[in-house]
């Protein structure tokens, strides 16, 4: 059947639904409040994070503070981009799922076990976002 009904009207065209949309843009919200957790913990309570070496992999405690709060929020709004069918906002989630992806192998040395789990949250969204089709909207 096609597209026109019995008077004549073009009826809409449906976007198709995804669960894997609806999952990545509500986790990217989830891991967006935890990067913001973090960032603040980073930049308020330095001996939180303290390693063997004394340092993080990279920057300081307050560069690594800012940077996972810049991080978490720009997830927090591409998650909701995310959910209400934004195509920018799936491009960007997968390079913030990326880049966050990379924070949590040089977060290793702080918290290893948290790290592996965010690691493969990250994957989990980047798979998430690139598997559905191109119109299809988070449900």
């Amino acid at each position: 059947m096609n597209a026109t009904t019995a008077h004549g009207h073009r009826s809409a065209a449906r976007p198709v639904l995804s669960g894997w949309l609806g999952f990545a843009g509500v986790l990217l919200f989830t891991l967006g409040l935890i990067h913001v957790m973090s960032g603040l913990a980073a930049l308020f309570k330095d001996d939180y994070f303290q390693v063997a070496s004394g340092s993080l992999l990279v920057f300081n405690y307050t560069a690594w503070g800012w940077i996972w709060l810049a991080i978490g929020v720009l997830q927090i709004a591409v998650g909701v981009g995310v959910l209400s069918g934004s195509l920018v906002a799936r491009a960007a989630g997968v390079a913030l799922a990326g880049l966050a992806l990379i924070g949590q192998i040089a977060y290793l040395a702080a918290f290893p076990f948290w790290s592996l789990i965010g690691v493969g949250l990250c994957v989990a969204v980047i798979y998430a976002l690139v598997a559905p089709p191109e119109n299809a909207r988070g449900t």
